[in-house]
């Protein structure tokens, strides 16, 4: 019996030991992602605040150079953000997602050559190149932004036809909210009454001969009648949001 309780202790000391080296490693390896991510944004905004300060105060190949770079990473780096964040709630983007990914692996390889160029000392030769790379460029950018204004076009025309429909279901429920005319009124209770002659006192049932019998059953619907108006006046409940205002209280008129 005491060495099965040993081994039963073993077994959950060795458990428990187990979870926490799992959570250790789930958690070490979430803070290394996040610094990961940390150092990457950060690199991220010193090259382009480099390559910025180039084109703009440097001339001549370097200054092409360092636009070319500037542009093809603006555009890759905005699509990639419209598209991954567009698939979240459309999720026809794949196929899109799927394109980019391709378009990213040209995107990747120019700026790798174009970064290379950065570095040679022929600028002669660099400045032959710069047509050539000025339209690989143009083709890339060119693609990423028709994905991208693509995919916010698409969000933008399901808005409008989901605001559309929108408001016309509004208007319909206004219109009803504003039809309180007394003749609708005074045209329902006119056909009750005429149902109700036409029908006869037998159709009324049992109750309601027996009510109309009663010596204070006129007295009785009238405090039942009072008790539903006064129900319908009691104050409504607070509104809970502060554009939504309190639900006003049926006209008993």
């Amino acid at each position: 019996m005491e060495a099965a309780l040993i081994i039963f202790a073993l077994v959950v000391l060795f458990a428990f030991l187990g979870l926490g080296a799992y959570a250790t490693v789930k958690v070490v390896g979430a803070a290394k992602r996040g610094v990961d991510r940390t150092i990457t944004q950060a690199r991220r905004t010193v090259e382009d605040t480099t390559l910025r300060a180039k084109s703009l105060g440097q001339v001549g190949v370097s200054g092409s150079l360092a636009q070319l770079r500037l542009d093809l990473r603006t555009s890759m780096r905005t699509t990639q953000q419209a598209l991954y964040q567009g698939v979240q709630t459309d999720a026809s983007l794949r196929e899109s997602i799927g394109l980019f990914e391709r378009l990213s692996a040209h995107g990747h390889e120019l700026d790798d050559e174009l970064k290379r160029l950065e570095q040679e000392p022929d600028r002669k030769r660099i400045a032959a190149l710069l047509p050539d790379l000025r339209e690989r460029t143009s083709k890339v950018t060119q693609a990423a932004d028709s994905l991208r204004w693509a995919a916010r076009d698409r969000a933008r025309r399901f808005a409008e036809d989901d605001l559309s429909v929108l408001s016309a279901q509004i208007e319909m429920e206004s219109g009803a909210l504003r039809d309180w005319s007394p003749e609708s009124v005074d045209e329902l209770a006119a056909a009750a009454a005429a149902w109700d002659a036409a029908q006869g006192p037998a159709a009324q049932g049992p109750a309601a001969q027996a009510q109309a019998s009663a010596p204070g059953g006129r007295g009785a619907a009238g405090r039942g009648a009072g008790a539903d108006r006064a129900a319908l006046n009691e104050a409504p409940p607070a509104a809970p949001y502060p554009w939504q205002k309190a639900r006003r209280p049926e006209s008993t008129t």
